[in-house]
């Protein structure tokens, strides 16, 4: 099995409030993932730039090629592509010969294995605002820079003789230092030129509200948000005279295509034919959105107890005012240095 892969909404987990257009936050971050047993889906070693929570460049080591992806393949000019390919050949061969020291001190040559780093900066109002270096190995944190000292910090005995290596040269030290000061924020500014519109964008969420019944339990209702972006989103059941009712809610995730998705479940008593309403919030809204679940048919053994038509929803989006009730109320491993 290959061990278990991060992906960087996951690492960097809830979205940073979006904040006026223009004003940021901003981030670039680069996930560099390396296996000590490709597979015909997970190449021995790949990477990912991300603007914000956006990936826009991938290169592999099947392609050895760095190349835009997603909106960014129609955008000229942004980066010399065959310059960055020869930096992630580099890079790539650093790379595997830190896993390949790790899995020497733990002796262990047979085992499937995963060694992933990122590092990259944040800036807001045109001032850097943060940066991090990190590596984790098999999932669990292994070695991280802190550019306050400046050092590598090891997080597990074998990180030791990386820390060694990576030392062994003062200046080498001093150019991580620039790197996540200077250099980082420099290149964030660049893309931004290219790619602000496409990180200040404010695309609403579609909903689909339904219901179904299994046989001697309650009603169980749903209200799926998608298509939305940022993925800062509220969303939660609420009804007539009651501020907030029991409600059961998944992470914000990505939908693969740019935008994010979110859902939230609710039982419901079989007595109770409701009105019940699904209140969305996003900053793509004029005005927050509450849409409304009633039982419109005769509840049946297993079924669905009432969905919204697409006409309905896609009307939703273009109109939210048709359901407002409310005013508008307005995470790599788990934090940046």
């Amino acid at each position: 099995m290959v061990p278990v892969l991060l992906s960087l909404p996951f690492l960097l987990g809830p979205a940073i409030p979006q904040e006026t257009p223009g004003a940021g936050p901003y981030s670039l971050a680069f996930l560099y993932t390396g296996l000590s047993k490709p597979t015909r889906l997970f190449p021995k070693f790949q990477a990912t730039a991300f603007l914000n929570d956006q990936a826009f460049f991938h290169y592999n080591s099947d392609s050895r090629k760095a190349e835009p992806i997603g909106p960014w393949r129609q955008i000229k000019g942004m980066e010399d592509w065959e310059k960055e390919s020869q930096l992630q050949k580099a890079r790539e061969e650093i790379f595997l010969v830190a896993l390949k020291d790790i899995m020497d001190y733990y002796k262990d040559r047979e085992g499937s294995h995963t060694f992933q780093g990122m590092f990259g900066c944040e800036i807001q109002n045109n001032r850097s605002s943060g940066a991090f270096w990190r590596y984790a190995y098999d999932g669990q944190d292994f070695i991280e820079f802190n550019k306050e000292i400046p050092a590598w910090v090891t997080l597990d005995p074998a990180a030791l003789k990386i820390k060694r290596k990576w030392e062994a040269e003062e200046v080498f030290v001093q150019r991580a230092k620039a790197y996540l000061e200077e250099e980082c924020p420099r290149m964030l500014r660049r893309y931004l030129n290219y790619s602000k519109a496409l990180l200040d964008r404010q695309d609403p969420p579609s909903v689909s509200v339904t219901g179904y019944l299994d046989p001697g339990k309650n009603k169980t209702v749903k209200c799926l948000a998608y298509d939305f972006y940022p993925q800062g989103l509220g969303l939660r059941w609420i009804r007539t005279g009651k501020k907030r009712e029991s409600e059961s809610r998944v992470d914000v995730l990505p939908s693969g295509n740019g935008t994010y998705q979110s859902w939230v479940v609710m039982e419901v008593p079989l007595q109770d034919r409701g009105p019940h309403f699904c209140l969305v919030e996003h900053s793509g809204l004029a005005q927050s959105l509450t849409v409304p679940w009633e039982e419109k048919q005769k509840t049946r053994d297993k079924g669905i107890l009432g969905t919204q038509p697409r006409h309905e929803r896609t009307e939703l989006r273009k109109s939210p005012s048709l359901y407002q009730q409310d005013p508008k109320s307005r995470r790599i491993w788990q934090q940046k240095t």
